[in-house]
């Protein structure tokens, strides 16, 4: 599937805290993934479709795939900002991720997360985005 220019997108601004190091003094590779579930979540408010939304609609969105691309590390007390993108949403819900140095814009971490629709009363997965998705997208469902 091809991506698409996205029209919904949200960045936070984090200040990298003494306890997200490891022993080299630099990022945790793991704490990347909490930074981009925050901008993730800051994404689904902006459609008001965050955990709580997809829950009451019907529908859990576990993620099934992840993938991350370091490319300069992160440090003690450097202020970064992660932006997150829907760049699919037909049959899943595919967001990109660019973290980046907030005072220069240097590229930190790029990443993916790819999640898809599962009712939650028979706990099957949908091979198609539920129109819940599309209306909270403001686009017709197909």
């Amino acid at each position: 599937m091809h991506k698409k220019a996205s029209r919904w997108s949200a960045e936070i601004a984090l200040q990298i805290q003494f306890y997200d190091l490891d022993p080299m003094e630099i990022v945790w590779h793991g704490n990347y993934i909490k930074y981009m579930e925050q901008a993730r979540c800051a994404l689904l408010d902006s459609i008001a479709y965050n955990y709580s939304e997809m829950k009451e609609s019907g529908y859990a969105w576990p993620v099934i795939d992840l993938h991350l691309r370091y490319v300069h590390p992160a440090t003690f007390g450097q202020c970064i900002t992660v932006r997150a993108s829907v760049v699919e949403w037909e049959n899943r819900l595919k967001i990109d991720y660019l973290i980046t140095d907030r005072a220069s814009g240097q590229r930190l971490t790029k990443g993916t997360t790819t999640q898809v629709a599962v009712a939650i009363a028979t706990r099957e997965m949908c091979f198609a985005s539920p129109a819940v998705l599309f209306q909270k997208l403001g686009i017709a469902a197909p």
